[in-house]
């Protein structure tokens, strides 16, 4: 397994050893001692399943309490995948880190609590799997705005996204309510 730091270097990619012939393959998706010997000493609690179809844009979502790490991963179709650093007190706060993954690369992105998440479906549709360190609280989630200018995410959109209402309505990040 090899894990690379991105620029914001709490946010890591993960590439598993792929073990492939002609009948398939086979990688270890989670390993907690491998995962930890690189620095991800997390306990996953809840393990989510998205579908959703091209253009969809999901996020940008965190919870202010119950703050969720996520390991993420794509089992079919492609996406991108965004982080976005809403942690006060860090010199990137503000910042984003994006990510292509799909299932042909089977590369998984960790996402440290501390980050707002989101991502763009680019294929005809994609399903995403999450597994996250603490459950899901709806009274704390809160979302920030997709296409606010301050975070300026480059979104490889062929029109106008699919958002769900709450994610259109979402405040920009010096209205949002964030991290220490």
């Amino acid at each position: 397994m090899k894990v690379t730091p991105s620029a914001i270097p709490e946010v890591l990619i993960i590439e598993p050893r792929v073990f492939g012939d002609d009948r398939g393959f086979l990688f270890e998706s989670w390993n907690e001692r491998r995962l930890a010997e690189a620095g991800i000493e997390a306990r996953f609690v809840q393990d989510n399943h998205s579908r959703s179809l091209r253009n969809v844009l999901r996020g940008l979502h965190y919870q202010i309490a119950c703050a969720q790490g996520k390991l993420v991963r794509v089992v079919s179709g492609e996406i991108l995948d965004v982080a976005v650093d809403i942690r006060r007190s860090s010199p990137t706060c503000g910042r984003s880190v994006s990510f292509r993954l799909s299932a042909d690369t089977q590369q998984m992105l960790w996402i440290p609590e501390g980050f707002a998440h989101g991502f763009l479906v680019l294929s005809d549709s994609a399903d995403v799997l999450y597994k996250a360190t603490d459950y899901y609280a709806p009274e704390h989630e809160r979302s920030i705005a997709w296409n606010d200018p301050d975070i300026a995410i480059r979104w490889p959109l062929s029109g106008t996204p699919r958002l769900a209402a709450k994610d259109a309505a979402a405040p920009r990040l010096r209205d949002a309510e964030l991290y220490p």
